[in-house]
């Protein structure tokens, strides 16, 4: 058995198309989901940012854990917007199955999520920035 590549790719596809096909959260977010940061999208939207891949091997096989950070941005006046929007993202990934191509998915955990307000004029923005553990395995066969 070989080691695996780390499953950065596979994770950010499963978790985008996830959000993707969620017509309650679609609603929410106006903007809609990016994996980048879009200069011109009308607010709300949420972006896939930022992964992690940390090696977690046993005995007799290759596994990783992967977290993945997300963040949405609204101009909501406080963070009631956001937690909603974060809330119904948690709903659809916390302890829910992911499809990952070449990888056994074992579990997706919420792991924290934090209101921010972006002191930079015009001061308006509010940002929620949430992470998630994405538990995975390589197939034995």
């Amino acid at each position: 058995m070989t080691t695996s590549a780390p499953p950065t790719w596979p994770v950010q596809k499963a978790v985008y198309g996830l959000l993707t096909a969620d017509k309650t959260l679609t609603d929410l977010l106006v903007g809609g989901v990016h994996d980048y940061t879009p200069e011109t999208a009308p607010y709300p939207f949420l972006v896939v940012g930022e992964a992690l891949d940390i090696p977690d091997n046993r005995l007799d096989g290759f596994g990783w854990q992967t977290t993945v950070t997300l963040h949405v941005w609204t101009q909501a006046e406080g963070n009631r917007q956001g937690l909603e929007i974060g809330a119904r993202v948690t709903a659809l990934l916390d302890h829910q199955p992911l499809t990952l191509p070449g990888y056994e998915h074992v579990v997706t955990r919420f792991e924290f999520s934090q209101t921010l307000v972006d002191p930079e004029p015009p001061g308006n923005l509010r940002h929620l920035v949430q992470r998630y553990r994405i538990v995975t395995e390589q197939p034995t066969t």
